[in-house]
């Protein structure tokens, strides 16, 4: 999702109609954007440009490109700080009424956020997600490449999560362009044009205290060292919940949860 206006000409905008029911943006609701700008700079390297919307919101940039959006909102719309992946739909209206329909919550939306539309939504196992209707940059598969890595949604049942998504989103409806569903052993996996875009597992306890263990999409950013960016995060306010080889999943300085990974092939 990506509101702010081309640079270039070479940045021709297409619209959601070409990566049907596919992720198509990351956003971060934040209570103070300024201080998160430090943090994501100071772990993640991203530079930043406004977005019309207004101050509360920033777009970050990766070697110049678009990769995530900040909104500092979560006080305003009294709102969980996290990561939240938006799909692309052809309608932020029917996708919201279908999510209802499927015993899914509305939480924000949708609404009119130019160039398009978008809601803030959850399934039936209280998982965060959004759409988005409107325009997107035509370097969509160089974005969705690049960060986020890929996300990953860790839900109770994931064949139940893939029934309900796939439902919402058309995927795997054999019509061209739309997303494909597959498995491989107990993940969901789902693919755009062929690349994977994002895996559901299962394992998560809806009932449980811990936000890290209930249903929940998580964002993994690739970057080339991920024990530098896990010492960063500390250093700047954050904290490490777990580090291996290759990924670390982090907490920033006001709470929400992502994964740095070294992987970029899924």
């Amino acid at each position: 999702m990506n509101h702010d206006t081309p640079s270039s000409a070479a940045t021709e905008v297409v619209s959601t109609h070409s990566v049907y029911g596919a992720p198509c943006w990351v956003s971060l609701t934040s209570r103070d954007v300024r201080t998160t700008e430090e943090f994501y700079g100071a772990v993640l390297g991203w530079e930043w440009r406004p977005m019309r919307l207004g101050d509360r919101f920033r777009v970050a940039l990766a070697d110049g490109r678009p990769v995530a959006g900040i909104a500092a909102v979560a006080g305003m719309w009294q709102m969980a700080v996290a990561w939240t992946p938006y799909f692309a739909v052809r309608s932020a209206d029917e996708a919201a009424a279908r999510v209802q329909e499927r015993g899914g919550t509305s939480a924000v939306g949708p609404l009119s956020l130019p160039p398009g539309r978008a809601a803030l939504l959850a399934d039936r196992d209280g998982a965060t997600f959004g759409v988005w209707e409107g325009e997107l940059f035509s370097d969509w598969a160089a974005w969705h490449r690049a960060q986020p890595a890929f996300i990953r949604l860790h839900t109770r049942d994931a064949f139940d999560a893939a029934i309900f998504y796939g439902e919402v989103f058309d995927w795997a409806s054999a019509k061209p362009g739309y997303c494909e569903v597959g498995y491989e052993g107990d993940e969901v996996v789902l693919r755009s044009g062929g690349d994977v875009v994002a895996r559901i597992e299962s394992g998560a306890l809806g009932s449980a205290p811990d936000p890290a263990i209930r249903p929940h999409w998580q964002v993994h950013f690739a970057v080339k060292d991920v024990a530098a960016c896990a010492r960063a995060a500390e250093r700047h306010g954050g904290s490490v919940l777990s580090e291996g080889p290759g990924e670390a999943v982090l907490r920033d300085n006001e709470g929400a949860q992502f994964t740095v990974t070294s992987r970029r092939g899924r």
